[in-house]
């Protein structure tokens, strides 16, 4: 699984501008391998229901990765004939390594791919990618398994395709219904920031792709789809089964490690409602609540098991130490993970310790609790140690969680807010000075100085030499301003490249209000 850290972080979700004609919208790739019979049919199809329905300029591009047959010219003759269709030959096998190549070299906002059996009935493409260009979502895919979906298929495929889900949601926690639909959508700065992460190259690199979105906290869009079967699927089932199980164990065992930085990625936009500053609301108190509840019935079972096994060589007092410690190591880990969302090694070694100092204290409630028991009745049964455990690991609980949430993992939105407030002052400072009067400069000064980083056209490429402002949102200000915080600061670069100017078909109705 690879480590290195994403291009940057994703810009703010935006609709799309209709404006002037330019670069597609839509680039629809179809993956092929040997497809000679299937492809002209479907493309021209394609091509026929986008040119009737699509509002937007489109583009179809064919991925050809290592065809033996006469694929290779029946794509060729296809993108001279029609005008938006276009040809990409693969000398390696694998759809997920095509995706990624034409993907990664496109220029249209947004990415689709669908098989070349044209299994999902067309008129789900506008729905598909409609959220994609309105900004609401950034991802989106076809489901074969809601409800509302209407599919026609053997059973022995409907048995594999629910299994494969139920194997996703129970081993990764995903979320969504569908994996392996090939009817699938991306805004093309997400993927920009995403394929580097993804490393297979084959039937699985959707279903890793998905995962990875939903993990870094990305919008994903469902659409029922209408499917039929190709009986003539050339997929090997086995092989595919078995490949797509070497990618769930290795891309969890990624995800439980935390060596991807999946954190860079988490809620990188600015529109994000739970950023906003809402007064007497507790940030995630809900959720951590519910985390902690279960960790923590989880870790009490464990420590009353612990503590049967030991009290059967040992006393009590040292049987209850040793288990405490040994779930409270546990208990710390479990709550960094899933209760806090603390993702990575670092600051581990110190959460153990403050975990301990922890343990500490719940040490001194049990173990006093056991004492006073001890001083109360001679000779107490167990089932009593067992009831008077209980109840002080209630008591410690409750102190572990808010000691856990002010002290252990605190909250860091607060003093990250006021940074942002700091760095707004400052830019609002600098933008005063800017409509100052400035003095002409000396003539013996050797070169213009270059414009400050809040210069009214921050879209400019050249308003910061050759590398705009705001490109790595890390990077220290020449100007001596400390580097920006805020997880959803937009580079400029990519913002510019993601809206681009788009061709509609038909015009809109004018709004009456709208001074045009």
């Amino acid at each position: 699984m690879r480590t290195d850290s994403s291009p940057g972080t994703l810009p703010a979700r935006e609709h799309l501008p209709a404006a002037g004609a330019g670069t597609p919208v839509l680039d629809v790739v179809i993956p092929v391998y040997n497809e000679e019979k299937d492809l002209q049919p479907c493309v021209r199809r394609l091509h026929e229901h986008l040119a009737r329905t699509f509002p937007y300029a489109f583009r179809i591009t064919i991925a050809d990765n290592a065809s033996t047959d006469t694929t290779p010219r029946v794509a060729a003759g296809l993108a001279a004939e029609l005008a938006e269709v276009r040809s990409f030959r693969l000398e390696q096998k694998g759809r997920g390594r095509a995706l990624r190549t034409v993907w990664a070299a496109s220029d249209a906002p947004v990415l689709a791919y669908m098989d070349v059996d044209l299994s999902t009935d067309l008129n789900a493409l506008l729905p598909l990618v409609a959220p994609l260009i309105s900004g609401h979502s950034d991802l989106a895919i076809g489901s074969r398994l809601s409800r509302s979906s209407r599919v026609v298929r053997g059973a022995k495929r409907e048995f594999i395709s629910r299994t494969y889900n139920l194997i996703l949601r129970g081993s990764l926690q995903a979320r969504f219904s569908d994996a392996q639909c090939g009817f699938k959508a991306i805004r093309r700065d997400v993927a920009q920031v995403l394929l580097p992460l993804v490393e297979d190259t084959g039937w699985f690199f959707d279903t890793e792709l998905l995962v990875l979105a939903e993990r870094a906290g990305l919008r994903i869009h469902e659409v029922p789809v209408d499917w039929v079967d190709d009986p003539d699927s050339t997929v090997h089932i086995v092989r595919t089964a078995t490949d797509d199980l070497k990618g769930v164990w290795r891309v969890g065992r990624a995800l439980a490690t935390g060596s991807l930085p999946l954190d860079r990625l988490a809620r990188p936009f600015g529109d994000d409602p739970r950023d906003r500053d809402i007064t007497d609301v507790p940030r995630g108190l809900t959720r951590q609540l519910v985390g902690f509840c279960v960790v923590g019935a989880l870790s009490t079972l464990f420590y009353l098991l612990l503590y049967s096994g030991f009290r059967t060589f040992a006393g009590s007092q040292f049987a209850n130490a040793l288990a405490l410690l040994v779930s409270a190591v546990a208990n710390t880990a479990a709550n960094r993970r899933l209760t806090f969302g603390v993702r990575g090694r670092g600051g581990a070694v110190r959460h153990q310790a403050q975990g301990l100092v922890v343990f500490g204290i719940g040490l001194v409630l049990t173990s006093g609790s056991l004492a006073a028991l001890n001083a109360a009745t001679d000779g107490a049964a167990h089932s009593t140690e067992l009831a008077v455990l209980i109840a002080a690991n209630l008591a410690a609980t409750v102190l572990r969680f808010l000691l856990f949430r002010a002290w252990v993992f605190p909250d860091r939105h607060e003093d990250l807010r006021h940074e942002d407030l700091r760095h707004e002052d400052l830019r609002h400072e600098d933008l005063r000075l800017k409509d100052l009067p400035k003095a002409p400069e000396p003539s013996t000064v050797a070169a213009t100085p270059r414009p400050g980083p809040y210069d009214a056209n921050p879209y400019d490429a050249n308003s910061y030499g050759s590398k705009p402002y705001g490109s790595n949102p890390y990077d220290p200000d020449p100007y001596g301003h400390p580097p920006l915080p805020r997880r959803g600061a937009v580079p400029y670069e990519t913002h510019r490249d993601a809206t681009m100017r788009l061709q509609p078909v038909r015009p809109a109705d004018p709004d009456p209000r709208d001074p045009r």
